[in-house]
């Protein structure tokens, strides 16, 4: 990471670099591409490496083996190049005519190709930051590949000296293109799968497929299509592995019987059995040449599809060919093989339809077309990597026919897939709307639901406002009225006050007092003044009046003063709390010494005495206190 900021820097220089500079980065890059030569060779003796020891255990429980461990090794060397696509040649014939192996275990080639994209991904050293990785795309990739195939070349001089011996155009054009390949996609991957590269390519194309793909319109429309065959090319060969499995279940007898007929030791039947299974991906895309209605073929000149099936008549006994069906016709049974690829098909019309809700309906089609072209595509490259020759002759031909499979899947993308699209990009349109719609009700009715409960509280609050302004004016009104009344006496009244007379002695009531109060609320000092209102009491004829009462200041200002904290209607809305009150007030009364009243003086009239009960007396003049 040291080297990275200088040469960084000197990038952006836009100065010619010295000697001096030159020296500097060949001492950067050489650890990269050093790492990356390193990181092939390792990835190639791994996958080397398992495939030998496979072999030497199976040799070795062998109880009679043809060879010595040599024999051994040379037949994994020859196994490492066919995962790799390499066409091997078996010399050992009886007819001493050389014969040809070129179908490749399709789960076998699996292992390679992911070691080379892992050792391509790590030779990039990129770190998790996001900073530039300190080796380049070209240096990273270049090691690899180099790297690997030194240990190809070696591996395939090596198999030259054993029975299955590579064919050197395969050798030459297959080795080179599957690890360039793949350490190609472990750099992309490494360095965030870019656009650039892709775009790059694309450019290759001619200038018509170049408009429809570049473009971030249409790059997008270029990526739903993608999705679409993809998802259709798992559902093809998924359909043509479970068709291979329907059948071989059907025929279980067969290939139990073929099986036990191939060897005897244990040793054996695990290799068949191990072969059996690096071969299943090769019978799923047969199953799907053959669901698709091409089919393949079983020797040159015997083909087998849905509609007539027609074996070589000497095949070598094996589990996976058992389940081939019968010679004869098709029946109902094997036309029912074309539920596969309309399933895709309609698969393939979904994802398209569903991708495309922003498109017109002739765009959908358009793209639906494309995904089937590319579906088409990879089904042809797959059924071309799944077949090839087991010898000469009638082994010749051996396994689907691409060009014939990939035809057929663009027949059936196209009369399934464009119309299903059509179908769902215009039901999604009408759903879309209908959805729009219902939501927009739904808004609307919300709106107005929440209009009419404001509306209704609106109204609740005016009346509730009404209501009290109402009250306080009714309160307002009594107490305007009464304040003249208990303040302002009338001149007869005042006449009759000014005589003297002697208040009557108050008697002592036997109970609390059950007679209604008036409240007065004094307009000032927050306290509340309480009417009293007193029943007249005539004087007796014997005795003089008693003078009138002169209430104590302490009771006054205990009783008669009360704080107005809280409205009137709330202190005395209890009749027993008011009877207690005015209980409370006669006993205080009552304990209350009795001023002693003049000689001669007149009874006070009642009216007179009830007004001056109500009021508090007025404090005495300085000419009364001189006069006193």
């Amino acid at each position: 990471m040291t080297g990275v900021i200088p040469m960084t820097a000197r990038r952006s220089s836009p100065r010619r670099p010295s000697s001096s500079q030159l020296l500097t980065r060949v001492r950067d890059r050489s650890p990269g591409l050093a790492a990356g030569l390193v990181g092939g060779a390792v990835a190639a003796g791994l996958g080397l490496g398992a495939l030998t020891v496979l072999v030497m255990v199976l040799w070795i429980s062998s109880p009679y083996p043809d060879s010595g461990p040599g024999g051994a090794l040379h037949v994994a060397a020859a196994l490492w190049l066919l995962a790799h696509g390499v066409e091997l040649v078996r010399a050992d014939t009886l007819s001493g005519v050389p014969a040809p192996v070129g179908v490749t275990p399709l789960l076998l080639s699996v292992v390679p190709v992911w070691l080379v994209h892992r050792a391509a991904r790590d030779a990039v050293d990129a770190d998790d930051d996001g900073v530039a990785p300190p080796v380049s795309a070209r240096t990273a990739w270049a090691g690899v590949v180099l790297g690997y195939l030194a240990v190809g070349v070696g591996t395939a001089l090596y198999a030259a000296g054993g029975s299955l011996r590579p064919s050197w155009a395969w050798t030459v054009l297959g080795l080179p293109t599957v690890v360039a390949l793949s350490a190609g996609t472990g750099v992309w991957t490494a360095y965030g799968r870019p656009l650039g590269p892709v775009d790059r390519l694309l450019r290759l194309l001619p200038p018509g497929a170049r408009r429809v793909l570049l473009g971030p319109r249409e790059r997008e429309k270029f990526l739903v299509a993608v999705r679409a065959a993809g998802a259709a090319v798992a559902v093809s060969v998924g359909g043509g592995a479970g068709l291979v499995a329907v059948s071989s279940v059907w025929h279980g007898d067969v290939a139990r019987e073929a099986f036990l007929r191939l060897t005897e030791g244990w040793s054996g039947r695990c290799a068949v059995l191990l072969l059996c299974v690096t071969l299943v991906p090769n019978a799923a895309v047969w199953g799907a040449a053959y669901a698709l209605g091409p089919g393949f073929a079983l020797g040159a000149g015997h083909g087998v599809g849905p509609w007539v099936s027609d074996p070589a008549p000497m095949l070598p006994p094996f589990p996976l060919l058992a389940a081939v069906p019968d010679a004869g016709a098709g029946t109902p049974w094997n036309w029912a093989a074309g539920v596969v690829p309309l399933a895709a098909g309609m698969t393939m019309g979904w994802f398209v339809g569903r991708g495309g809700m922003r498109w017109s309906v002739r765009r959908t089609a358009v793209i639906a077309g494309l995904a089937a072209a590319v579906c088409a595509a990879v089904l042809a490259v797959a059924a071309g990597m799944a077949g090839g020759p087991l010898g000469v002759g009638v082994l010749a031909r051996f396994g689907p026919v691409w060009w014939q499979v990939g035809g057929a899947a663009l027949a059936w993308g196209v009369g399934v897939a464009v119309p299903v699209a059509v179908v769902v990009r215009v039901c999604g349109g009408w759903v879309a709307r209908w959805r729009t719609a219902a939501a927009t009700k739904a808004v609307t009715k919300a709106a107005a639901k929440a209009a009419e409960e404001a509306s209704r509280a609106l109204s609740l609050a005016e009346a509730r406002a009404t209501a009290s302004r109402t009250t306080e004016a009714s309160r307002a009104t009594p107490q305007k009225a009464a304040l003249p009344k208990a303040t302002e006496p009338s001149e007869a009244t005042a006449a009759k006050s000014s005589t003297p007379a002697k208040p009557s002695k108050p008697s002592k009531p036997s109970g609390p007092s059950k007679s209604p109060r008036t409240p007065v609320v004094a307009p000032r000092d927050g306290v509340t003044l309480r009417k009293k209102k007193v029943t007249p009491v005539a004087p007796e004829a014997t005795a003089p009046p008693s003078p009138r009462p002169v209430p104590h200041p302490k009771e006054s200002e205990a009783y008669d003063l009360l704080p107005a904290d809280e409205p009137v209607e709330d202190v005395w809305r209890d009749e027993a709390l008011r009877a207690r009150w005015d209980a409370l007030r006669d006993e205080l009364r009552q304990r209350a010494p009795e001023p002693v009243a003049p000689a001669n003086t007149e009874p006070e009239p009642p009216a007179a005495k009830a007004e001056a009960e109500a009021e508090p007396p007025a404090p005495p003049s300085p000419q009364d206190r001189g006069t006193s």
